[in-house]
């Protein structure tokens, strides 16, 4: 499970929309009060649906042959399968030259963006719960749903699950945190650099996208399969 969870955390802190999203919203009035919305509301949403998993299975991981454990995986399976199949259909229209946009994947909604974005970073998108609202709006739900599923092997009765509990957490934050943190204490050099980041993931979305989907998904693939045939 453990391992699972960081490799989860992993994907979702390193996927460019929600990244692109946030430096939009730090770079804006107020930015540092939204970035600190932004990333409470982001937060809000991995304990909420840890939360709802361990109310669901009283903080005890089911039996491996029992239904619940037979649909958890099975569960897990079809989002391993459901990402590598995303990755394959955005692989070969990136290589089309027709990679979509504005549209919802699996990483999230992707976000708008182009020079227009960039130039104009400064203008306020919005109130703080517009910040709020965006954060929801921008999580990986499809890697979140992968968390969930892995969550259902959590047993609350060992401390090293807090631990890693915590740790999905903080891992699936940490870009956020650190561009938050970078804003706080430089903020003038932060919001060229960190606009120039965003520039430079409007041009390599596609391909994070789908490294991402095809190497989580196959991870989830073949150790589902594993556990359902082992």
């Amino acid at each position: 499970m453990v391992l699972d969870l960081l490799l989860i955390a992993l994907a979702i802190t390193v996927d460019p929309l929600p990244i692109m999203a946030f430096a939009l919203v730090v770079s804006s009035a107020r930015g540092v009060w939204k970035g600190l919305v932004f990333i409470l509301a982001w937060l809000a949403c991995l304990v909420a649906v840890i939360a709802i998993v361990l109310t669901v299975t009283d903080g005890q991981p089911p039996p491996p042959r029992s239904p619940p454990g037979i649909a958890g995986l099975a569960a897990k399976l079809v989002i391993g399968l459901g990402l590598v199949f995303y990755g394959l259909h955005r692989r070969r229209l990136m290589n089309a030259g027709a990679p979509p946009t504005g549209s919802a994947t699996p990483l999230g909604p992707d976000v708008p963006g182009g020079p227009s974005d960039s130039t104009d970073s400064r203008k306020d998108p919005g109130s703080l719960w517009a910040a709020a609202g965006l954060a929801v709006l921008v999580q990986p739900w499809g890697l979140v749903a992968a968390g969930a599923t892995t969550v259902l092997e959590a047993n609350t009765s060992h401390t090293s699950t807090y631990v890693a509990l915590f740790g999905f957490c903080f891992l699936a934050t940490a870009s956020l945190l650190a561009a938050e943190l970078y804003i706080v204490f430089a903020p003038e050099v932060a919001h060229d650099r960190l606009m120039r980041l965003r520039g430079w993931l409007e041009g390599h979305q596609q391909q994070a996208i789908v490294v991402i989907c095809l190497v989580l998904g196959l991870w989830l693939t073949g150790k589902s399969i594993y556990q359902l045939t082992g």
